[in-house]
């Protein structure tokens, strides 16, 4: 019995003790890392310049930190150039370009060059300095193109197409990527630059990522660059005193670190988070477990390289955005350093009850508006709206500033985000109902703030239903009844009072005065009148005499009347 749980003692220590070395791993030199990849930062330049003989103005300078030193030119479809090759190292090249490309080398250059056109290869005694070399090539040629370091190159292909690029006609130096000059590809040697190793218990599908590099501390290393192109991961990062990360890329990331970050967006340097001087592998492992309160991780990189000055890209190798071969089209993206933002409208101050994208506002509503975005590591980033537009969606577009007023809300309620508000009664006017609300933000901390891109959401508006105007209803009281009653017997006595003014000063008849004519008259209808007997028609010569009588009666003035 006693030995039986002896036994079931020491298959439980196997199996802890395997359960714990299952969350560590021992790191291997590997040429080919699956998830950490490297984009050397070398000299270089790229302008837009062309000589007055319409040929470009190249320069390629070799480094070379492999045994294998052969290299491939293949310039066969090239634009017309000028193509000074440079290097220190003893180096050989086969090469096959077209009648329109030169070849300049200097006299006491050790490459050398194997091909069936040799006459278009010009030896000349010229700098080998890389400032010298570019004043040399600007006396000669009037400019430089290019200027472009490849370190352990295998074969360079142009891509038929111009290798200039718009702006600047001038070289100016300084460290690039040169997997992205577009007009011709690159193809190194490979050579084991990494230590790298994953343990066997991986994340569930549903935990995030969680990725480890390591500098030790005997490295030369001290400026890193990296591009993050996973979704939803945690970065371990340890190296020696005096090491700075930047980052130039972060999606979903949280990040933590013994050395200062720094972040181009905000030209903010944010100190370490935790201090260490371990560089063992398995001790970074277990510290970066413990942090994150994580069961296992996902890749450890520990970095073995030569310069003080790398750049790296960390994401699955497969993945077509960290593809080293640059598309000929250009593709405009948003900027890199870029923290997603999302935007929330609400119909209501109290922002409980989210506005569905396919809901149609009425135009003379307030809407409420939140702005998030994800966390640096274990940072909270201030967010602030500069402005705000909206662009009708029809054939005709039409774009409009929207005023807005900032709401209040506090740090616990509001972590990474803010609150503001609009009224869409400009809107009212247009015909348009689909709209493109957009916002630009900065990313604001320690009083520090940066580009922080722009925020997109959709919106549809109605016109609010117009009742038709209801005429008035006047409403009389007794006062009001009262006055129009006296007002009326007012004027009437008023203009009785005028008429019987006009009859006494004029002696004219009053319309009192033609009515009762009118009802003595013969043949009137009105009853009551007094009808008169009708005379005879008289003869003419009555009527003769009656009219002389008449006559004489208005040429003599009437006594009575004097």
């Amino acid at each position: 019995m006693e030995g039986q749980a002896a036994c079931f003692a020491l298959l439980l220590c196997i199996t802890v003790a395997a359960s714990a070395s299952s969350q560590t791993c021992d790191p291997t030199k590997v040429s080919d890392n699956p998830w950490v990849h490297m984009k050397e930062s070398l000299k270089g330049c790229w302008t837009s310049f062309i000589g007055e003989d319409q040929a470009e103005v190249h320069i390629l300078n070799f480094e070379f930190t492999t045994d294998t030193k052969v290299i491939e030119l293949q310039f066969t479809n090239a634009m017309p150039m000028n193509l000074i090759l440079t290097t220190p190292h003893t180096a050989y090249g086969l090469y096959n370009i077209s009648a329109d490309v030169n070849i300049y080398i200097n006299n006491d250059s050790k490459i050398a060059l194997f091909s069936d056109r040799p006459g278009n290869i010009h030896k000349q005694d010229f700098p080998t300095q890389d400032e010298e070399l570019v004043k040399w090539a600007k006396q000669k040629f009037g400019g430089v193109t290019s200027f472009t370091t490849i370190r352990n190159l295998k074969s360079i292909t142009t891509m038929g197409i111009k290798g200039t690029k718009p702006g600047s006609p001038f070289c100016i130096l300084k460290n690039e990527d040169a997997f992205e000059k577009h007009f011709m590809k690159i193809e190194k040697t490979t050579q084991a630059s990494f230590k790298y190793c994953s343990p066997q218990q991986q994340n569930r599908s549903d935990e995030a990522e969680l990725h480890i590099i390591n500098i030790p501390e005997k490295a030369i290393t001290r400026n890193v660059s990296l591009h993050v192109d996973t979704e939803k991961s945690s970065l371990f990062l340890r190296g020696p005193q005096g090491t700075t990360w930047t980052f130039l890329a972060l999606k979903h990331t949280k990040f933590v670190s013994n050395n200062d970050i720094l972040l181009p967006a905000m030209t903010h340097r944010m100190p370490p988070t935790y201090t260490t001087n371990r560089d063992n592998a398995e001790d970074v492992q277990r510290m970066a477990l413990e942090y994150f309160k994580a069961s296992t991780f996902t890749s450890y990189t520990e970095l073995e390289l030569e310069e003080s000055m790398v750049s790296l890209v960390l994401g699955k190798k497969d993945n077509p955005a960290i593809t080293e071969t640059v598309p000929v089209t250009a593709i405009t993206t948003n900027a890199p350093h870029q923290m997603p933002l999302l935007m929330q409208l609400y119909t209501s101050p109290d922002y409980r009850s989210p506005l569905d994208p396919n809901t149609k506002v009425q135009s003379d509503k307030r809407i409420y508006a939140e702005i998030s975005g994800q966390t640096l590591g274990d940072i909270f980033l201030t967010i602030k709206v500069i402005s705000c537009f909206v662009r009708s969606m029809g054939s005709c577009p039409v774009e409009k500033e929207l005023p807005f007023m900032p709401e209040t809300c506090s740090l616990n309620s509001c972590p990474n985000s803010t609150r503001l508000s609009f009224s869409l009664d400009q809107l009212q006017e247009l015909t348009s109902t689909t709209w493109d609300l957009e916002c630009s933000v900065k990313l604001c901390y320690s009083e520090k703030c940066g580009d922080g891109g722009r925020v997109k959401r959709n919106l549809k508006v109605t016109q609010p239903c117009l009742q038709p105007p209801t005429p008035p209803c006047f409403v009389f009281g007794l006062l009001g009844v009262l006055g129009i009653a006296f007002g009326g017997f007012l004027i009437g006595v008023l203009l009785i009072g005028a008429l019987w003014f006009i009859k006494i000063k004029t002696g004219y008849p009053t319309a009192l005065d033609i009515s009762s004519t009118a009802a003595n008259l013969p043949g009137c209808p009105c009853s009551g009148a007094k009808r008169q007997p009708v005379s005879t028609i008289p003869s003419p010569s009555e009527n003769s005499s009656a009219n002389a009588s008449i006559g004489s009666t208005q040429s003599t003035p009437t006594s009575s009347m004097a």
